[in-house]
């Protein structure tokens, strides 16, 4: 009798560690070594997302209890003479930076993929950038931009040109960070590329020799279409990284953070660096909860017609 009712109970224990996937196979073990990167994302990303929707219906200070506003945090940011500026400063921003990023990362990529004496000292070099702080490279480009002394106008007044303002004119204040931040996320997406064109097949490349295609017609008929899933991925997290865009507009466009940031003439203000000051300069953390929530919703739905426009499957 009571080896009947341990037998049925060892069978329950067994039929629930099978549905939990909990076998002797190592399930247990990986749900383990799991647990840490879950409570890690639970409580420093899914609990805040949480968060910050809460307090964008609410007025919240850091200092004393928030009060329930409802939906006017939303419809104030109609009002706000600055969100606008900064919603399409990232929009521009981000269009700027992923296309030409895209491109110039797949060139170096195919310029590098290849077999000759020294290719790992050229691919260390080109990722360099992506290993800087990108607070130092700021520092750096913020020398190189300078209209009187700088390298940027060296260059162009060797080559016969006038020097430009840079930093320092609304006509080229945003387009000095595109080239800025295009130069810097160059070599991760090089690498990208690269495992990309190593899993090519190469017999592909040979049967299109022997039919006789040339370097262009290869590059555009194999290697770009069996491309697309690398560059479905690469376009998704460009334009994540691009839409929050922060640190280098703050490193290079605020005179005084008190005040003058994101100039000239709100040329450089983005949507992330509206949300920091509105949120813990102006305490206003309802408010920069609000714009938060509109901007996660933005991405959202620009990753939806990334994923829509880019995604279709490859066969070889």
């Amino acid at each position: 009798m009571v080896a009947g009712k341990r037998v049925a109970e060892a069978r329950r224990v067994k039929s629930l560690r099978r549905r939990l996937g909990l076998t002797t196979r190592g399930g247990f073990s990986a749900y383990l070594f799991v647990l840490p990167s879950v409570l890690f994302i639970g409580i420093y990303v899914i609990i805040p997302i949480f968060g910050a929707v809460y307090y964008s219906f609410t007025e919240y200070d850091l200092l004393t209890a928030p009060e329930w506003r409802a939906v006017e945090n939303y419809t104030d940011i109609a009002d706000d003479p600055q969100f606008y500026p900064a919603m399409r400063n990232t929009l521009v921003f981000a269009l700027g930076t992923v296309p030409a990023g895209v491109v110039t990362s797949l060139l170096l990529a195919v310029l590098i993929d290849r077999s000759i004496r020294g290719i790992y000292f050229f691919r260390a070099m080109f990722y360099m950038p992506v290993v800087s702080s990108f607070v130092a490279v700021s520092v750096i480009f913020l020398w190189i931009y300078e209209p009187q002394v700088g390298l940027g106008n060296q260059i162009l007044r060797s080559l016969g040109f006038s020097g430009l303002k840079w930093l320092r004119s609304a006509d080229t204040a945003l387009m000095s960070i595109i080239v800025m931040s295009i130069w810097k996320n160059m070599g991760l997406n090089m690498v990208i590329y690269l495992a990309g064109l190593q899993g090519i097949p190469p017999h592909l490349y040979e049967a299109a020799e022997i039919d006789g295609a040339g370097r262009l017609s290869k590059m555009f008929r194999i290697t770009v279409p069996l491309l697309a899933p690398t560059t479905y991925f690469v376009v998704i997290v460009y334009f994540i990284g691009a839409l929050q865009m922060f640190t280098q507009v703050f490193v290079m466009a605020c005179l005084n953070v008190d005040s003058i940031c994101g100039g000239p003439l709100d040329s450089t203000i983005t949507i992330v660096m509206h949300i920091y000051f509105e949120a813990l300069v102006n305490l206003k953390m309802g408010y920069g909860s609000a714009m938060s929530v509109v901007l996660f919703v933005v991405i959202a739905a620009i990753t939806v017609i990334n994923a829509r426009l880019l995604s279709y499957e490859i066969a070889y």
